[in-house]
């Protein structure tokens, strides 16, 4: 059985410091998707609708993780990658610590393996065994390609990130360049299992590759 260590592989995107803002080149990676939004009032955290979409989100990817590892020919055994998020705002201005106006996308990558044939038999048996969920038919299996981008490590709190961003803004700014598209977070800690001050959360945004 061949197995896969995505995250060592992919430690270079993966890693960044948590000092300084860094540049980099992201290419394109496969991911299981699903688009949402927050509901008035309410935090992720506190959605059921985010919740409902993390739980078809993570199904659909372990269940392929499975699939790959116990196929008869060829089996990949591999580690689910940590959950990733775009955030963006539909109208209006953009109030950390409310939501009312974010909208989202939530994923996970995937290895180069993983196909539509076999995103379509997992998703088949998640259906059979979890019941048609309404999530389930957001779900999709695409290649995202985010490009020239700066990012960094924020280490506690989500309501912390505040700061952090400002400090990407800044950078983006003295060095001129543009951010464009969404804001991007990979969370890799559990907020169930880890101490708030010792959650490490990346914070990429995409930049214009060329300066102003």
């Amino acid at each position: 059985m061949t197995k896969l260590d995505l995250r060592k592989d992919l430690k270079a995107f993966y890693n960044p410091s948590a000092k300084k803002v860094e540049l980099i080149d992201i290419p394109r990676f496969q991911f299981v998707l699903i688009d949402g939004a927050m509901e008035t009032g309410l935090m992720p955290g506190d959605s059921p609708g985010f919740q409902e979409a993390l739980s078809a989100l993570y199904g659909v990817s372990y269940t392929l993780k499975f699939m790959s590892k116990l196929r008869k020919e060829d089996p990949i055994d591999y580690s689910v990658m940590a959950l990733e998020g775009l955030w963006w705002v539909e109208g209006g201005e953009f109030v950390f610590g409310k939501a009312d106006n974010w909208a989202y996308t939530a994923m996970i990558l995937q290895p180069e393996h993983i196909t539509q044939d076999m995103f379509a038999e997992a998703l088949a048996q998640l259906k059979k065994k979890k019941g048609d969920q309404p999530a389930f038919s957001r779900l999709r299996l695409e290649m995202f390609h985010e490009g020239p981008s700066i990012q960094i490590m924020h280490i506690g709190p989500y309501a912390n990130e505040k700061a952090t961003i400002e400090k990407m803004d800044a950078f983006a700014q003295e060095n001129g360049y543009q951010l464009h598209g969404k804001h991007h977070e990979i969370y890799m800690g559990d907020p169930l299992r880890t101490q708030p001050d010792r959650l490490k959360t990346i914070l990429r945004h995409p930049i214009l590759p060329e300066k102003k």
